[in-house]
């Protein structure tokens, strides 16, 4: 049963109870990412992540890591383009400790300047890790070229440049700009009780630093051709389309189609391009959701001297799909699939706590499972058929990472 209360400070918190389970998943959701940077703090909300566990006023680091090791739990924390997470899984009876723990680093880190020349060392790694996995990287590139200098178009991790300037100060004024009552949800799964709610507020329901003074633009989808020049053994393909925001209508007929396009083994892109070409080991398709649109992206690796087919073979088979439609059977098994990967993701307290987190910050509401059943169920052919032929145009961006860094022709000219 999920319940929700919204503190007199304006944190809200959303608590699902799950009795038949051991086990408790908190998290603290804060709606800022990438997305709320500009071009001088670019980094700053990965960065304030990863310094929320190097020491608060009472805990140093090993402190903090050995707070969640001595009652066999897991804490970890994650940024995104539009809202970051901290999070922890414990066992029911320590999930009081938990809980304490991580407000505590939530109110009381001290962003110690030693500690914080040690960070950016480690984030200097971090980046410099992404930049060696060019099947990671490809995907950034593909955002500069989507959205240009928008928000949208920086690297979650930011720049070694941007991260130097960071100090103490930086995160403190960051975080009494984003890390406002009003920007919180504090979610939580698992075998709980609505007496944990009390012990939240006490905690979160009191704190005061105005309010988000957040105002998001959209941005215009571009079709930027963008090619980096990388010593590796593939060319790393990327092609971006415009998508749907969060909450659009045609949500589930999206998932529908990306199923069908690449995203599983059955899928068109993998049956066409690795089945029956080898064309590529990997090959897939995904969408990403904002609060004001979206992108549906294909990515796919193979030799250079293979790049011009593989992009026409792709081409190929996005138009056939827009010719000829998904089929029957596409559509009855993928609708399954969703339904299938719904049905496990409710065995796990983490997943209901990321789910309840994401919903409430971003979409301040929470369709039951009958209701999301429901609107799978009533996908149809023409439902998906019509959004393929709207998604996939003319108008699209596109990334590369090759040896050779040159964009082929067989792509400029499209």
């Amino acid at each position: 049963m999920l319940t929700k209360h919204t503190c007199s400070n304006g944190v809200r918190i959303v608590l699902e109870n799950i009795p038949h389970v051991r086990s408790v998943a908190i998290g603290v959701w804060i709606g800022t990412g990438s997305r709320n940077e500009d071009n001088v703090n670019n980094g700053v909300s990965h960065f304030l992540e990863h310094m929320f566990f190097k020491g608060t006023e009472t805990k140093n680091a090993r402190e903090i890591a050995e707070a969640f090791d001595s009652i066999g739990g897991q804490v970890n924390a994650f940024t995104s383009k539009e809202y970051t997470c901290y999070y922890a899984k414990v066992m029911d009876e320590h999930s009081s400790y938990a809980l304490g723990v991580l407000a505590d680093m939530f109110f009381h880190s001290i962003f110690d300047e030693e500690e914080l020349k040690k960070e950016k060392n480690v984030v200097y790694e971090e980046i410099k890790m992404y930049e060696d996995a060019p099947d990671d990287i490809v995907h950034d590139v593909l955002a500069r070229a989507s959205y240009g200098n928008h928000p949208l178009g920086y690297p979650i991790l930011g720049t070694e440049e941007t991260l130097s300037a960071f100090n103490g100060n930086t995160l403190r004024d960051y975080m009494k700009e984003t890390y406002t009552p009003d920007n919180v949800v504090i979610s939580v799964a698992g075998n709980i009780d609505e007496s944990f709610v009390k012990e939240i507020e006490n905690l979160f329901g009191s704190y005061e630093t105005g309010h988000s003074k957040r105002e998001y633009v959209k941005p215009s989808f571009e079709t930027g051709r963008i090619a980096k020049k990388k010593t590796t053994e593939q060319a790393h393909l990327c092609i971006g389309y415009d998508g749907l925001q969060i909450g659009d209508k045609d949500i589930y007929n999206l998932i529908v189609l990306n199923n069908v396009l690449g995203g599983s083994m059955s899928s068109r892109l993998f049956q066409d391009v690795r089945e029956e070409r080898g064309l590529a080991y990997s090959v897939y398709s995904y969408h990403s959701t904002f609060q004001d649109n979206g992108m549906l992206t294909i990515y796919g690796g193979t030799g250079s001297n293979q790049l011009d087919l593989l992009f026409e073979t792709i081409q190929q088979t996005l138009n056939t799909l827009k010719r000829d439609g998904i089929t029957k059977k596409e559509l009855v098994n993928s609708k399954e699939q969703i339904k299938g990967s719904l049905m496990l993701s409710l065995e796990s307290t983490n997943s209901r706590m990321s789910r309840n987190g994401k919903n409430e910050l971003l979409l301040g509401r929470h369709r039951s499972l009958d209701d999301i059943l429901e609107r799978i169920n009533s996908i149809t052919e023409e439902s998906v058929n019509n959004l393929a032929t709207k998604i996939f145009t003319d108008e699209y961006s596109v990334a590369l990472i090759s040896p050779s860094g040159e964009m082929p022709k067989s792509i400029q000219e499209k």
